[in-house]
């Protein structure tokens, strides 16, 4: 049975019977803002009658990608190629940041691969489709008005405060991709925050590209006015992202640090440690600036748990700059880091810049990077045995066949522990006892944090 896609992005050819009711999943690749991008897509798919599945129920999978890095953009193919590859033939739409700087590789990766490179036409170029089908979509009783968060999310919801990015950092190709910073409306977060609020979510995560350049356009409020107009909403907890390290200033600490419901933990992206290195990268900061901030961070929040990004094989990186990265590295004693390879992106300053670090290599100091980050981390469990947590549950899970639950703690610590009746989106008080490699293991203490009030760990 012959299928065929025109570059028009419309249907055309014989085409399966549709299915009574259309079945879509979505697949989210890359950052948080994917994230909550990809459940605004869900909620409009829920609201306009169509089911929301697994890939393998799926009449239409849709697939938000990511283009940061050049492994990223090869995890965009295969996933495309996989939902497309599925024995019941669905129908794929690629959308997001790759589908934006590269439509023509993604529409050729198969005879019923579609491109939408903006999120918030998805739902129509479905549409589009299940009308080439040859019917109108129809909606299932009592799907259309499903809350997207019975779904989704149970317990922690991203709350998109931002996107785009100006920075143009040499390596970055998000500027490209996403475009200018433009701020959601304050209005529009807060009233996100109270309906999540109201549907019993615990958590909201402030997301964006670079969330420190928000600026309400109609009061002038900036980050720190936002996150406590989201805190009154009565969320019991709120959570930053990321957030650079030069946006981390007093204003903004002192605002915080007022805020009982404030999450403990910043992800801040150092990159690399050597001052050269940062000044090719066109950061905007010295390593010892970065120190500051984060110094400044945790004398205005006890307790504060800090992870960050970090980069491997920059070009012009010497041996020297990656010893200097890892003893900054050390002297912050990071919570949690993500080490990057370099990836050279076409269209980049970096990408034409000498001094090109080989592959091999880029890959040695990427895993001399990452132990340091596994030493800082097993030290930041360690330091965990014997105090006691609050944790937000998220899933279930099993460990040694016995049922736990799952979540995560303000300071960012993942905690398992025995399952005693708790149930998703439950704040558990946990007496940490010991840990692997990842994750925090304790037991309950015997009472649940009301999810009406805000409890301090």
């Amino acid at each position: 049975m012959a299928e065929s896609f025109a570059s028009s992005s419309t249907w055309t050819g014989q085409v399966r019977p549709p299915a009574a009711f259309y079945s879509v999943a979505v697949r989210t690749l890359g950052c948080k803002v994917n994230q909550a991008e990809s459940e605004d897509i869900v909620g409009a798919l829920l609201h306009a009658g169509y089911r929301v599945v697994s890939e393998e129920d799926a009449d239409v999978i849709v697939v938000n990608t990511c283009t940061v890095t050049a492994e990223a953009d090869h995890k965009a193919r295969k996933a495309i190629r996989h939902a497309h590859s599925l024995p019941h033939s669905p129908f794929v739409v690629a959308t997001g940041c790759m589908a934006v700087r590269e439509p023509d590789t993604l529409r050729g990766l198969g005879s019923r691969v579609a491109v939408e490179p903006d999120k918030h036409a998805v739902v129509e170029e479905i549409r589009r489709i299940v009308n080439a089908c040859g019917r109108d979509a129809q909606q299932e009783p009592g799907i259309g008005e499903q809350s997207r968060i019975e779904s989704r999310f149970r317990s922690r919801a991203p709350l998109k405060i931002e996107d785009g990015c100006d920075a143009y950092c040499a390596y970055c190709v998000v500027p490209f991709a996403r475009g200018l910073p433009r701020s959601t409306p304050l209005a529009d977060v807060v009233r996100r925050a109270r309906e999540l609020a109201s549907q019993g979510v615990s958590e909201v995560v402030a997301t964006g590209v670079n969330v420190g350049r928000y600026l309400d356009q109609e009061s002038g409020v900036g980050l720190d006015g936002l996150l406590w107009a989201v805190a009154e909403t009565g969320i019991c907890r709120v959570r930053l992202s990321s957030i650079e390290p030069l946006d981390i200033t007093k204003a903004l600490l002192g605002v915080l640090a007022q805020m009982p419901s404030f999450c403990e933990h910043l992800h801040v992206p150092l990159q690399s440690g050597s001052d050269e290195v940062l000044g090719r990268m066109g950061r905007g900061y010295t390593s010892s600036e970065f120190e500051a901030r984060i110094e400044l961070a945790r004398e205005w929040i006890p307790g504060l748990s800090v992870t960050t990004d970090v980069m491997a094989g920059f070009p012009g990186e010497t041996a020297e700059d990656v010893a200097q990265t890892a003893a900054v590295c050390e002297r912050i004693a990071f919570a949690k880091m993500h080490v990057f390879r370099y990836s050279r992106r076409p269209g980049t300053s970096a990408a034409e810049m000498p001094g090109q670090v080989d592959a091999g290599e880029i890959a040695r100091r990427a895993r001399c990077l990452r132990d340091v980050g596994d030493r800082l981390h097993s030290s930041w469990l360690d330091a965990h045995v014997g105090s006691s947590a609050e944790v937000l549950v998220e899933q279930f899970v099993q460990r040694d066949g016995r049922d736990r639950v799952a979540g995560t703690s303000r300071d960012y610590l993942k905690v398992e522990a025995p399952a005693d009746g708790f149930s998703v989106g439950d704040l558990v008080q946990v007496l940490v006892t010991g840990h692997d490699t990842e994750t925090a293991l304790g037991e309950a203490v015997p009472e649940v944090a009301d999810k009406d009030s805000v409890v301090e760990s």
